[in-house]
């Protein structure tokens, strides 16, 4: 079914003889998985299978982390702290303690500092771990410091935009009654392979309940397969499917009324709106003959028990933020919401409530200290004035937990930003990616199962704890113990949140949290923090201050999970975001020199940069590849296995192509994230994406890109 631990050999108890540790995916994923590890030594782990007695991970994982011990015990694994010998990316280093490296990071942060004033330094980070001890410790050393904010907008600000437009909140239907749903549409993630724990409750219903699957998406990517109906639209087109859709339940009386009036702002608005928003209208956008419109929207509209799992593929457009909301308008329009098993849910990110002031050193944040937007790092390593806000360039970087060289937009000026002499990088890295290899300082990290942390998941309702299971080798450190380093030798250690262990901010969150301590919650092993019935299926009303949906969202007012901050203003041509759900010709739409829109999705094997080290996962992938539908092939003469090249004026990629049917003609489709140096001349596929911002709120369109594609 899918590439996962099937749930039979996943729970099964393994060998007595050993022993089992208990912990959680760290990667960045809604699933958050519970995880059984085999203990073979002090040292060393066996099998990771997920653990039975989750109710949301029901003892399945992903095959990736199933195989963790090829990762964690992997021969080209980091080890020594090294110090560039030779020029930027040549590959010369120089071995170095731990306590020499840092010293020498430390002295090149206060000089630049010296020169240019505390925000020339920059610490970059993002979800290499989502740990919040491990991960989020870095904005501790930022506050107390006063060096550049970081504007995290690689990947929830469209989807979580979208959604609090119109629920106010980012919560929703308890994601375990998709089990009791009697039709689940999965839109806009390849859960078979990004979340198999919703494929897991959703072929739960269809098993017992004889539920329909219905999957959205742009190409027929393996979740698709899995489908009874497929809807193939073309990307970034979410909308005006929505609004055929809900055009479709208004004029044959599927609209739940009732419902509408007592929980909406304008359902007769959005009626009005909808008349000329035909399944022939939006044919003509998103590709999809009117009469599939017409079947799915009956379909929708006579079962009460649907279920909306909304993902973030869709999202990374331009106009992301507008297709989450329609298609959340939709299960308003159904009144879907008011049955077990029914609604729409695309994180639970509200609900757990993790103080992490003394983690993140909230106490020395200061709002007139600049923000530096992560989607944009190749504007500001080159020195674009506006991406720099104002402000000094950045001169030194602390980088954790990323690899912006590999899965930032714009690769090429992230590169040349990364290759500047007048730049110190330290990198803190697990292996030597494509970011480590431009360093000046590399320092070695720990995993998961080496430190203790814990973590929640967005997909679902636990916090889950994750300590310290196995000895890291000699050499790696953890995140914490580099932040701490840097802190005492640049004067900070004795502010409020250093000098306390992971075990002790633990502590600090679950007490806060009235969740007791680390070594309670290790006999736990995690919480079920999900809201009542009532709260989650939002019958007491909506997030918002009047308790009713927006269909007429405000689109640069309302309150959001990653809002940027005052001082960044609203992002993109928020002004030409639509007063009601509908389709914004936002996207960088295809043209006579750019016939193909490209999305770059991700690979069943890889996750974002990670695992792309892996035997099985490089064994499974194979190659990087181009999909194209084979009538696009045939036009331009091109045969399945030939080299192509594909580009526009931000760069371009050679790799081999696949013919597929599975997307819409003039779709083009790459899996990865491949690092740059799996493909001709050293440069990956980011060359061709775009760091343009985003409506309203910001966020990457990772997915949002016209290229032409030739043969050779």
């Amino acid at each position: 079914m899918n590439d996962a631990t099937p749930i039979d050999s996943a729970s099964a108890a393994p060998k007595s003889s050993v022993a089992i540790g208990h912990s959680a995916c760290p990667h960045d994923c809604p699933s958050t998985c519970a995880l059984d590890v085999e203990l073979l030594s002090a040292n060393r782990i066996g099998r990771v299978r997920g653990d039975a007695g989750n109710s949301y991970t029901a003892g399945v994982i992903c095959a990736k982390v199933a195989r963790y011990a090829e990762r964690i015990h992997h021969p080209d694994r980091l080890l020594k702290p090294l110090i560039r010998a030779g020029g930027k990316g040549e590959g010369k280093w120089r071995e170095a303690s731990f306590d020499a490296a840092l010293d020498l990071i430390a002295e090149k942060f206060l000089k630049a500092e010296a020169q240019f004033g505390s925000e020339t330094v920059w610490p970059n980070f993002y979800a290499g771990t989502m740990g919040l001890v491990q991960r989020d410790g870095i904005n501790r050393l930022r506050h107390a410091k006063r060096y550049s904010n970081h504007f995290g907008s690689f990947c929830t600000n469209l989807a979580w935009t979208g959604f609090a437009m119109g629920a106010g909140a980012l919560r929703g239907p308890d994601p375990r009654e998709m089990a009791k749903s009697d039709c689940v549409v999965i839109w806009g993630t390849n859960a078979v392979s990004t979340q198999v724990n919703v494929m897991t409750h959703a072929t739960r219903a269809r098993r017992e309940r004889g539920a329909k699957i219905v999957v959205i998406d742009i190409y027929d990517n393996p979740t698709m397969k899995q489908a009874d109906v497929k809807i193939v639209l073309k990307p970034g087109t979410d909308g005006a499917f929505a609004c055929a859709v809900m055009h479709v339940l208004f004029r044959e009386n599927l609209a739940d009324r009732e419902y509408l009036n007592k929980f909406s702002d304008d359902p007769a608005g959005l009626e009005s709106h909808l008349q000329p928003r035909t399944p022939e209208w939006a044919e003509a956008i998103c590709g999809v003959p009117a009469a599939e419109i017409e079947d799915f929207a009956r379909l929708v509209g006579s079962i009460p028990r649907t279920y909306f799992r909304l993902g973030y593929g869709f999202t990374r457009q331009r106009n992301g933020a507008v297709n989450m909301h329609a298609a959340l308008s939709l299960a308003v329009v159904t009144g879907s919401f008011q049955h077990e098993g029914g609604g729409a849910f695309h994180s639970n990110s509200d609900i757990f409530r993790l103080d992490k002031s003394l983690i993140e050193g909230t106490r020395y944040f200061d709002p007139g200290v600049r923000w530096l937007d992560q989607s944009k790092i190749g504007r500001v390593l080159t020195g674009d004035a506006e991406a720099l806000d104002g402000g000094p360039p950045v001169t030194a970087m602390l980088i954790q937990n990323t690899n912006p060289a590999n899965v930032a937009p714009e690769q090429r000026k992230v590169v040349e930003g990364l290759m500047r002499e007048d730049l110190f990088v330290a990198v803190h890295e697990q292996f030597m990616t494509d970011t480590a290899k431009l360093a000046d300082v590399v320092l070695p990290a720990t995993m998961f199962l080496e430190h203790d942390d814990i973590y929640r998941g967005g997909g679902h309702q636990h916090i889950i704890l994750g300590p310290k299971l196995v000895d890291p080798p000699e050499g790696p450190r953890q995140n914490h113990d580099v932040i701490e380093g840097l802190g005492d030798r640049l004067g900070v250690s004795d502010r409020e949140g250093f000098g306390m262990t992971p075990r002790a901010h633990i502590d600090h969150m679950l007490g806060k949290r009235g969740l007791g301590d680390f070594e309670s919650f290790r006999a736990d092993k995690w919480a079920d923090v999900q809201a009542d019935f009532e709260t989650s299926h939002f019958l007491g009303g909506f997030g918002h201050r009047d308790g009713k949906f927006r269909f007429r969202p405000e689109w640069t007012t309302t309150p959001a999970a990653n809002k940027p901050p005052r001082r960044m203003g609203p992002q993109g041509p928020h002004d030409r975001l639509p007063a009601f759900p509908d389709h914004v010709e936002l996207i960088e739409s295809a043209d006579a020199d750019h016939p193909f829109r490209l999305a770059t999705s991700p690979s069943r094997s890889f996750l974002n940069s990670s695992f792309a080290e892996t035997p099985s996962s490089k064994a499974r992938e194979k190659r990087p590849e181009l999909l194209m539908h084979p009538e696009d092939a045939a036009r331009l003469g091109i045969a399945d296995g030939d080299r192509v090249t594909l580009g526009n004026a931000r760069g371009e990629v050679a790799m081999p192509v696949r013919l597929d049917p599975g997307q819409r003609s003039g779709v083009v489709i790459h899996e990865g994230l491949w690092p740059n140096s799996a493909f001709e001349g050293g440069e990956g596929i980011n060359v061709l994406t775009s760091a343009d911002a985003c409506a309203p709120y910001g966020g990457a369109a990772f997915h949002d890109t016209k290229v032409w594609v030739r043969k050779g």
